[in-house]
């Protein structure tokens, strides 16, 4: 029986591996999107490699320019990475410097395009609104309307089959999405979170210090920090694969 595809966007991150274990688990044929856009590093880029590789699944990287993002600290390098307590984070009103102006809409229409073109019934992605920095494109109206939106202008839409946009972490905690990942054997010991470059994560940075309450809270010892990056390894931005 042939099977559904579905659009995964993905990071290579704890939250985006979790949801393509998912989307496979529930039988989806999967194809993922990474994309370079100018991040302070490209970890997160070779990670979604690896763990595009380790599952199968083929990847398509995209490359984007985004020349206004100098204001953004996850790109400009001269600017400051955030370093908050972990209870004060996404918690006080205040949209932090890393938020990334429009990147999920970007992204999600991207991901809309290469699902209405392969024939995809859905499109996956991971945000969660529980524990999150602060960033206004995390929240389940935004997706809601991304959707209907996406069912007026895409072929699929149009011809009566408008294409699924699924969150499925979008309610759950960084602990809650921990123990769903390891619960669903995904790699995680491949992920990477952390906004820093680097051979280790910073531990400083807003998504180091919610992904360690995570797995804490959770009761588990975090895999990826037991598996450092390889000697060798070139995290260079992403062509398609």
């Amino acid at each position: 029986m042939k099977k559904d595809k579905a659009v995964v966007l993905f990071s290579g991150g704890l939250d985006s591996t979790t949801a393509l274990s998912w989307a496979m688990k529930k039988g989806y044929e999967c194809l993922a999107v990474s994309f370079y856009y100018g991040q302070r590093h490209a970890r997160e880029n070779a990670a979604a490699r690896a763990i595009a590789r380790r599952l199968g699944v083929k990847l398509y990287g995209i490359k984007l320019d985004f020349p206004w993002l100098n204001l953004c600290s996850l790109v400009n390098r001269k600017l400051k990475l955030p370093d908050v307590r972990a209870s004060k984070i996404g918690r006080e009103g205040n949209i932090p410097s890393t938020y990334v102006p429009g990147r999920n809409l970007v992204f999600a229409s991207v991901g809309f395009s290469l699902a209405d073109a392969v024939g995809a019934c859905a499109i996956v992605l991971g945000p969660n609104m529980v524990d999150y920095s602060g960033y206004p494109d995390c929240r389940p109206e935004f997706y809601r309307a991304l959707g209907k939106a996406a069912a007026f202008g895409t072929r699929s839409g149009a011809g009566g089959r408008p294409i699924k946009i699924l969150t499925p972490l979008i309610k759950l905690s960084k602990a809650e999405i921990a123990l769903l990942g390891t619960r669903l054997g995904a790699p995680l010991e491949l992920t990477w979170s952390c906004y820093g470059g680097g051979r280790r994560p910073c531990g400083r940075c807003d998504s180091c210090k919610l992904r360690a309450r995570g797995f804490a809270q959770a009761g588990l010892e975090d895999p990826a920090l037991r598996a450092p990056f390889r000697r060798g390894a070139k995290p260079a931005p992403p062509g398609r694969g």
